[in-house]
């Protein structure tokens, strides 16, 4: 599921959200009435209940899926996983690049200290 299909998902939820509100305020408006129709009253109702339901079980989908992919566990539509291993990687490639870095360092001090105390040696010593 790519994350467009996902947005469509919540848009699904969020509209059937508004439809659920509709239902309850059409439900209210019909018993606020002087003469109520109980027909009226329980279509409104076993609509709202019915959106209700729907947006509950829906959301919960969004839930459980949210609950799968942030226990890092790995998830056929998340790229979370992939995305962190590259990111560790990259860190221990800087890390790497920078020891090797300091080892240059180390062996360009001792290359020049023995050159020179080569070349003090060599001095002191005339044979």
């Amino acid at each position: 599921m790519t994350a467009i299909d996902k947005i469509q998902v919540l848009d699904s939820i969020e509209k059937e959200l508004i439809l659920c509100l509709q239902s309850a305020g059409q439900a209210l408006l019909e018993l606020s009435k002087e003469k109520t129709s109980q027909k009226a009253t329980e279509t409104h109702t076993n609509q709202f209940l019915k959106s209700l339901n729907i947006v509950e079980s829906k959301l919960s989908e969004q839930i459980n899926y949210l609950t799968q992919v942030s226990t890092g566990q790995p998830h056929e539509g998340s790229g979370y996983a992939a995305a962190k291993v590259l990111q560790m990687a990259w860190h221990r490639i800087q890390h790497v690049k920078s020891r090797i870095k300091e080892l240059e360092e180390c062996k360009m001090k001792y290359v020049t200290a023995t050159n020179r105390l080569q070349s003090q040696r060599g001095g002191q010593n005339p044979t």
